[in-house]
């Protein structure tokens, strides 16, 4: 298998969905970094940020609507979460397909997590 996230977006690989429609879906990360710790993707395989072109903008618009509803539905919506996205191996991106983390449920003090 090539991308892991692929394969979850296509039910290849099991995981722990919270959201999913037609373009996007969101699960549980594996080896999560505060209590919680969502991953969004695009199940279209986007490489990373740089990859981005204008007709990506409605996609990108519906993820972070998504992360803030999914805040909202996680308890931390109110609170305060954090949303990051890594692009490239120097800027910590470890799985090359285009994703964003939700992080919440915790006092998040760096920004590293």
């Amino acid at each position: 298998m090539g991308c892991i996230f692929c394969g979850i977006a296509s039910g290849e690989v099991p995981t722990n969905v919270v959201y999913e429609d037609e373009e996007l879906i969101a699960f549980r990360d594996i080896q999560p970094q505060a209590p919680t710790h969502l991953i969004i993707i695009p199940k279209t395989h986007i490489l990373s940020l740089n990859e981005l072109k204008n007709e990506h903008r409605g996609l990108l618009g519906k993820l972070i609507l998504l992360a803030k509803d999914l805040a909202n539905k996680e308890g931390i919506g109110s609170k305060g979460y954090r949303l990051t996205v890594n692009c490239g191996s120097e800027g910590g991106q470890l799985v090359p397909h285009l994703h964003f983390h939700l992080l919440g449920g915790r006092k998040l003090n760096d920004w590293l997590g």
